[in-house]
């Protein structure tokens, strides 16, 4: 279909690596680049400078804009967007690069790659200092946001105590706890077999970490304060804790997971991880998830097993616990915790082994 001829057409040449000019970063120092649901745009914003008005980044906080620093922001993501992100990670396993690619289509499905991505472009010519890459950008602030979200839902505000190890995380409801679900009253007897915690133990090898470029300029948001472990007292512990099984092969039915313990990659700073949650509901107990250095070795399992014990269990209760290679490692549990100065049991904790009936076959329990 032909244009018609009583139409002026407007054209605008551009120079040679040009992008189109509604993906260019305005020169003015007020342009704020916002990142919204809809794609990367960039705003003119005046603050206000009144005696006593807040900081920059406060008051873009209170239009709704998280602001990538608190020093001089050039780039704000709505809360909307980052509420979004989570949902699609959350629900659709979502990676950020994904998501940011997504983003970059929706502010230009023509020209997604001259979207603001990477310093690539900056080496072009094609964008300009001011429209740098907004995705590292992202990854660094939804980190944050997800740490604000959780201390918001769990009361946390400006002057009160730290929460501590797991207090920004919830446990099955269901499971018995004493205080919680439990009376404290001393008329219930807790070592009745009906308040038993069942504790289901396992490992994922898919929960690769590789190490940092940079260790140093690493920070822990929300070390210990989730499901992992502390990664001071962890490590600390590791060193401090030889593991009985290495250099020894599994007497259980040639198990792999014990067999190959010992399997490391000296690329990665965790080959898998692993953990406990509730048999019962399949709700990981908070503080009880540990990383693996060498694959699923029987120290690193003991470290999650205690905290799980320990996470809202009186001493009177019996506990159950579901390991695929429990006929293994069940073995010398008492004999590892013994004697260990970071890790220890209730007296008298009595521990029922279990493995799975998928399992049995190939298991040795009882044997």
């Amino acid at each position: 279909m032909g244009v018609p001829n009583d139409i002026e057409e407007d054209w605008e040449d551009l120079e040679e690596n040009a992008g189109p000019p509604h993906l260019a970063a305005p020169q003015d120092r007020s342009c704020l680049t916002v990142v919204h649901t809809s794609g990367v745009h960039f705003c003119d914003v005046r603050y206000c400078s009144c005696p006593g008005s807040e900081d920059s980044h406060l008051q873009l906080a209170c239009a709704d804009l998280f602001a990538a620093t608190t020093r001089q922001p050039r780039t704000a993501f709505t809360f909307q967007m980052l509420d979004e992100f989570i949902r699609d990670n959350v629900e659709c396993g979502t990676s950020a690069m994904n998501y940011y690619s997504k983003l970059r289509r929706n502010t230009s499905n023509a020209f997604p790659h001259l979207v603001p991505v990477s310093d690539h472009f900056l080496s072009l010519g094609i964008l300009s200092e001011k429209s740098k890459d907004q995705y590292r950008e992202m990854l660094q602030v939804s980190r944050i946001w997800r740490l604000l979200k959780l201390m918001k839902w769990q009361g946390c505000h400006e002057g009160s105590p730290d929460p501590g190890p797991s207090g920004l995380v919830l446990f099955c409801p269901a499971c018995p706890q004493p205080g919680v679900n439990i009376s404290s009253d001393k008329e219930v007897n807790l070592a009745d077999w009906k308040f038993s915690r069942s504790i289901v133990m396992d490992g994922n090898f898919k929960a690769e970490h590789m190490k940092p470029k940079n260790p140093d300029e690493e920070l822990w948001l929300m070390d210990g304060r989730g499901y992992m472990v502390t990664s001071g007292m962890y490590k600390q512990y590791l060193a401090n804790s030889p593991n009985p099984i290495e250099d020894k092969r599994s007497d259980c039915s040639n198990h792999r997971a014990v067999n190959q313990a010992n399997a490391q990659r000296n690329q990665l700073a965790a080959t898998s991880i692993g953990g406990c949650a509730c048999a019962r509901h399949g709700c990981f107990i908070p503080h009880s998830m540990v990383d693996f250095q060498k694959g699923e070795q029987q120290v690193n399992m003991d470290y999650a097993l205690v905290h799980a014990i320990r996470h809202g269990m009186d001493p009177q209760q019996h506990v159950i616990t579901f390991y695929d290679i429990n006929c293994q490692y069940s073995k010398n549990l008492a004999r590892r915790l013994k004697g260990n100065n970071f890790v220890s049991l209730p007296d008298g904790l009595q521990i029922q082994p279990g493995i799975g009936l998928w399992h049995e076959p190939a298991g040795s329990m009882g044997k």
